[in-house]
């Protein structure tokens, strides 16, 4: 039976192969589309990212088929960058961890997760202590967009062999200005993997964390 979790909450995962949901609904009648962006920054004992590529977004240089996430997937046999990026996922140097396809549009799941990250804690590199799980809204200031127009955001763990669900965490903040949000992070302690229900908004957009982990 899945867990549900408060804001600060923790437990230990037990898996290796995890399934990570990220789901929202905006209010209508902002004028714009809600594109919110899923993303992964993998941090060292340090609390930084050991190198660029171990942040994992819609636009990152390293990506794989669907159909294989085990192998790079070339740009060049695509017929350009923009076909490139649309159809695969981004991917972390070691393969453990890959992004969602980006919805933009947040209409696409009807009900279910919009964006989905697969992690394999048992191919995370050794220099990987900590995954944060972020989530941003894209071009906020053109569009006057917030997570106060945003609602049912929540972010859930779950088996990726079985699809069964171990935990989720619904934010029920009272967000008003924010633009982005660290929603959970999984940590490593005495080797294990665990997962704690973060929920911390703040004020400006995916460049706001690039800043705080490089």
């Amino acid at each position: 039976m899945a867990i549900n979790l408060t804001k600060g909450q923790r437990i230990e995962i037990g898996l290796s192969k995890v399934g990570v949901g990220l789901g929202w609904d905006p209010n209508e009648g902002t004028g714009f589309d809600f594109d919110l962006d899923a993303s992964a920054f993998m941090l060292g004992e340090n609390k930084k990212l050991p190198r660029e590529e171990f942040f994992v977004f819609y636009n990152s240089e390293l990506r794989v088929h669907p159909n294989n996430l085990r192998i790079l997937e070339p740009s060049s046999k695509y017929s350009s960058d923009k076909d490139w990026r649309d159809n695969t996922r981004p991917v972390s140097p070691d393969f453990s961890v890959c992004g969602s396809f980006d919805d933009q549009s947040g209409n696409e799941s009807d009900g279910g997760d919009d964006e989905i990250i697969n992690i394999d804690l048992s191919k995370v590199d050794p220099k990987i202590q900590e995954i944060v799980l972020t989530v941003t809204i894209h071009d906020y200031e053109t569009r006057k967009q917030n997570f106060g127009q945003v609602r049912n955001s929540y972010i859930r763990i779950f088996n990726e062999i079985t699809n069964e669900e171990i935990a989720k965490y619904e934010l029920d903040e009272d967000f008003s200005v924010e633009t982005a949000v660290e929603i959970g992070r999984l940590y490593k302690r005495n080797g294990e993997w665990k997962f704690e229900a973060m929920g911390i908004g703040y004020k400006g957009g995916l460049q706001y964390f690039v800043d705080k982990y490089v």
